[in-house]
């Protein structure tokens, strides 16, 4: 089960909350599109941001983005012209009110999403991928990370016959629900072929019932409310 389930997903409502917060009515497949839309577009519109997350939440009339980001410089611009910039941008795709709002990721070693783009973009630079992955691993051990596993596949080094490897390091324990895994997915397209990887993370254990609500006004360094519960370090 482990290997089929994605571990965030089996996670939701345990400790991790949902990435869209909101009721859909009989309008439920719009909003859904919508919202597809709104991560697609800025995936792409801010692409050299190294974005983790979007978490989208609505009201009747106001739209709430928060955008998780190791480089808030870049999408906040000089004096927030770049944030109005892109209200006004998103405006036109929702026809609603948006309100952005852009919450720092302090470690990007320990965020899966930020490490797998990483990987792929150093893979697309014609790095070696095994040293793309060890310096990848070595990184997110050394800023606290229980365990890390990458997986990648695909024509390793320009290889005729496509194959996967995977590199581990610590404990991933997926069936643990209680663990704290982040995961992602990524593509690196090389001259040779589209080279799939795969990240986890382990962060610790939670133990407790942590705040599955999205609001981040009042974390820490981690993402993670003060005091909210405790987390077991090695």
């Amino acid at each position: 089960m482990g290997q089929k389930v994605n571990p965030i997903s089996n996670r939701l409502g345990i400790i991790r909350g949902w990435d869209s917060n909101w009721f859909g009515g009989r309008n439920y497949g719009d909003k859904l599109l919508e919202d597809t839309k709104i991560r697609k577009y800025l995936n792409v519109r801010l692409a050299k941001a190294s974005i983790s997350r979007i978490i989208i939440e609505r009201t009747l009339k106001l739209i709430t983005i928060t955008v998780h980001t190791a480089r808030p410089g870049i999408i906040i611009g000089k004096g927030g012209q770049e944030v109005d910039k892109l209200k006004e941008e998103l405006k036109k795709i929702t026809d609603k009110e948006v309100q952005i709002n852009i919450f720092e990721v302090k470690r990007p070693e320990l965020d899966a999403i930020i490490v797998a783009n990483n990987i792929a973009r150093q893979l697309e630079g014609r790095v070696a991928f095994r040293r793309a992955i060890k310096m990848a691993i070595a990184s997110t051990m050394r800023m606290g990370a229980e365990g890390v596993k990458i997986q990648v596949s695909g024509r390793l080094n320009g290889a005729e016959m496509a194959r996967s490897e995977m590199y581990k390091e610590g404990r991933t324990p997926l069936h643990t629900f209680r663990a704290d895994i982040d995961y992602a997915q990524a593509e690196a397209l090389t001259k040779t072929g589209l080279l799939g990887i795969k990240v986890w993370i382990c962060k610790g254990e939670i133990y407790g019932k942590p705040d599955l609500s999205p609001n981040f006004a009042t974390k820490d360094s981690g993402g993670r409310k003060g005091g909210g519960f405790k987390k077991r370090r090695k």
